[in-house]
């Protein structure tokens, strides 16, 4: 009984199969009417089932006559397109057409997801597709089924091959790889990193002293001169690696789609990316990501460690439906942080009023630590201003996407009032134009 049923279920007929009994029916029904017909239906039906016969032996004569096995990465790049092979082995000794059904995880939502293929006699082939994650989490991967049918294209054979396996999405740790690619061949300019040329001493200020003969006369404290009334230069130490946070909101702000990727994970890819160039400036690497009432921080580290540990703290971060916290943000970070560090904060401010809410905790932060904070540019607001109006109504609606987009230069202008850097970008440009900030920063000697 198992065989018949496993017989039942790998057997399928195609639509020739279906459309040469058709035929046949068509010949029977011409034969009441032309008794001449009812000879020629018959010979039909022989021969169509006859040769049915022979392609079901062709196909099922040997049990084990096709082998396919997935190759797929232990984990994928959240945004980018991953590639995934099936390798195909056919034992067959002649033709064979094939139809590949691999049972992709349900997050893809490809429901006519389809590979077709020939294979020769005792030919093996690798079979390839692309999937473009959006989302982290674990992704599970199911069985693949594949059709075979002969030269006579009348039945058809389903192999399934169990290769249930589960697949990581981690932060775009591709286009992390693609930087650095472009860093050694000193190619960084093609994908809109600028290098900064560092002007002035590579040093940190230690104390100021008197001037003593042989001191360079271009570190003159002129202020400190004029209340002592000897001459005082600035004494220099060699510079310390810096601590470098990336501090990512997950409120319910950062849930904002474009693209298919949410805001939250351009931060978290931006994020990636950047604490890699800051460690190989030689700077220390943290992060901190909080939403309501949580805060999960990293300490910073230039170890070689630190980028996996902070690779793997991202890769569970999960956005919240609920407002942040930035008073209890400012608290853990007061606690945690002993010494002046550059702090780069991942958030989004749509109105003026929602920047007017969290302005005092922002500058606490200011007060203490070196502060620029991200935000995004809403693309769908800058293509409403860039369409052409044509009724009344389409007026109206530029003039709202107008006033909303007013309102994101006067947050810039607003937080330069009180001394907070701030970055106002679009989510495909984040990456590069936080690096470039951040490059910018290290040219002026402020981080």
């Amino acid at each position: 009984m198992t065989v018949l049923k496993k017989l039942y279920r790998s057997l399928f007929f195609h639509l020739r199969m279906y459309l040469a009994l058709g035929a046949v029916i068509v010949l029977f029904i011409i034969a009441f009417f032309v008794p001449l017909f009812m000879m020629i239906g018959t010979l039909a039906l022989m021969a169509l089932a006859g040769l049915a016969l022979l392609d079901f032996l062709l196909l099922y004569f040997n049990r084990h006559a096709l082998k396919a096995e997935r190759e797929v990465a232990e984990r994928f790049s959240n945004g980018d397109v991953n590639p995934v092979s099936i390798r195909l082995r056919s034992y067959y000794r002649f033709r064979i057409k094939m139809e590949v059904l691999d049972e992709i995880p349900f997050q893809f939502q490809q429901r006519d997801f389809l590979l077709k293929g020939e294979l020769k006699g005792q030919e093996e082939q690798e079979l390839q597709y692309q999937l473009r994650p959006v989302e982290r989490g674990e992704y599970a991967f199911g069985s693949i089924h594949v059709f075979v049918q002969s030269p006579f294209g009348l039945v058809k054979r389903c192999f399934t091959f169990p290769q249930n396996e589960m697949v990581k999405v981690y932060p775009s740790f591709l286009q992390l790889r693609n930087y650095e690619l472009f860093s050694i061949r000193h190619k960084l300019n093609e994908i809109g990193v600028h290098r900064k040329r560092v002007l002035g001493h590579s040093m940190e200020f230690d104390h100021i002293k008197e001037y003593t003969r042989g001191d360079d006369v271009r570190t003159l404290n002129w202020k400190a001169t004029a209340r002592r009334g000897n001459l005082m230069v600035n004494s220099f130490m060699e510079e310390r690696s810096q601590q470098v946070y990336c501090v990512i909101d997950k409120g319910r702000t950062m849930k904002m789609p474009f693209d298919g990727l949410t805001l939250l994970d351009y931060a978290i890819n931006a994020t990636l990316v950047f604490s890699n160039v800051a460690l190989g400036k030689g700077d220390k690497a943290g992060l901190a990501a909080f939403s309501g009432q949580q805060t999960e921080f990293l300490p910073a580290s230039n170890k070689k460690v630190q980028l996996n540990k902070i690779l793997d703290l991202l890769y569970a971060q999960t956005t919240q439906w609920m407002e942040s916290d930035y008073e209890r943000l400012g608290v853990h970070l007061r606690a945690s942080l002993s010494q002046r560090s550059l702090l780069i904060l991942f958030t989004n401010f749509e109105s003026a009023s929602a920047l007017q809410r969290q302005l005092p905790y922002l500058r606490q932060l200011a007060k203490y630590h070196l502060l620029l904070v991200v935000f995004f540019e809403n693309t769908e607001i800058k293509k409403l201003n860039e369409r052409h109006a044509q009724e009344v109504e389409d007026i109206y609606i530029q003039v709202i996407a107008q006033k909303f987009a007013h309102e994101k230069k006067q947050i810039v202008k607003e937080l330069a009032q009180y001394g907070i850097m701030s970055l106002l970008t679009t989510p495909e440009h984040l990456t590069v134009d936080v690096v470039n900030k951040y490059l910018e920063l290290k040219a002026r000697m402020l981080a």
